[in-house]
């Protein structure tokens, strides 16, 4: 096998592998170009008003009151498993002591 051919080969081959669908060092795909441009209020022309687009993730929500709904669910239920389950995954939180004073009103 010659050396020119062999050159050709490999050429051939990288051509292939880094083709059409690779970037260049610092280029973006389109649609993180289409993004960015969005977020700085230049979308093409198109007029979306002032309010923008709507955030793709909700807000967190508060951790207390989901620890609050986790009592006052047990708290229905009205059971010794439920309690101590609340108990046990939220031990240190100001509900859990409630949770403890409702454990002990219950009958064994």
């Amino acid at each position: 096998m010659k050396l020119g051919s062999f050159s050709a080969g490999l050429v051939g081959v990288l051509a292939v592998v880094a083709g059409p669908d690779r970037l260049s060092i610092g280029e973006q795909p389109v649609m993180v170009v289409k993004a960015n441009a969005d977020e700085n209020g230049k979308d093409g022309g198109k007029d979306r008003g002032k309010a923008g687009r709507a955030p793709s993730m909700p807000m967190a929500r508060d951790p207390s009151a989901a620890v609050a709904e986790e009592y006052e669910a047990a708290r229905r239920t009205g059971t010794r498993e439920a309690l101590e389950l609340f108990i046990a995954r939220h031990g240190d939180a100001p509900l859990a002591e409630q949770a403890r004073a409702e454990l002990k009103r219950l009958p064994r």
